[in-house]
């Protein structure tokens, strides 16, 4: 399961175009860009989703990591936000700028009777880089690094478990730079970038980074994929 770079030329080509902040006018214009009708996608009221278990990890721009756990049998709901650093209320610019300590995240609410915490840390680790030090493709700085989150000790041990025997079965070239660290806050992310890759399937960085990652991750985790995301 090595991991698969972006080409060179096209990583030089996807920085103007990544996950990055813009600025007010701008922000406006990537809300509305090529916003397609999206395909339906079952719904739940907060008191609904209060049945189910939360998980929480960064591994590069939330769109593509919103898109992935969406895909997952068992997940129920996953909402674009930021986590991981200390300042209160952070805002998309003030995090993309790097201006936080903040990554961005997701929070992922999943039934444990379908999918396993396990498991969400398996397709957590085989849908990024967790060799790339605050970096996730054509996306730099630590906004972008690798966090896997834990609630409590029994969440912990799994993930770190699971680390060395990634290590052990030497996966990587190099080595797993992944934070492992104590769930604090989440802090959900503006309304226009939930479900970001469904509502703009035809953003540049979405058709050039975001699906391709989604793409390379369905064909490596065919059975946790959920019937529709075949």
């Amino acid at each position: 399961m090595k991991t698969v770079g972006i080409p060179f030329l096209l990583l030089l080509l996807l920085t103007s175009v990544g996950c990055q902040s813009k600025n007010k006018s701008e922000k406006q214009e990537l809300a509305q860009e090529e916003q397609l009708e999206a395909p339906k996608k079952e719904t739940f009221t907060a008191a609904q989703l209060q049945e189910y278990e939360t998980a929480y990890f960064a591994s590069g721009c939330f769109w593509c990591v919103e898109a992935i756990f969406e895909s997952v049998k068992g997940v129920k709901e996953v909402y674009s936000g930021y986590a991981g650093g200390t300042e209160k209320n952070p805002t998309y610019e003030q995090v993309s700028y790097g201006k936080t300590t903040h990554a961005e995240a997701v929070e992922v609410y999943y039934d444990p009777e379908v999918i396993s915490f396990t498991q969400l840390v398996q397709v957590f680790f085989g849908s990024h880089d967790p060799t790339t030090l605050n970096r996730q493709g054509p996306d730099r700085g630590a906004q972008y690094r690798s966090i896997a989150f834990y609630k409590n000790e029994e969440e912990k041990k799994i993930i770190n478990d699971y680390m060395a025997k990634l290590k052990e079965e030497m996966v990587y070239d190099r080595p797993i730079v992944t934070e492992v660290k104590k769930f604090d806050k989440f802090y959900m992310a503006e309304d226009y970038h939930q479900d970001y890759e469904r509502n703009h399937p035809n953003n540049s960085y979405i058709r050039n980074v975001s699906i391709p990652r989604l793409n390379r991750f369905k064909a490596n985790f065919q059975s946790y994929l959920k019937e529709e995301a075949h």
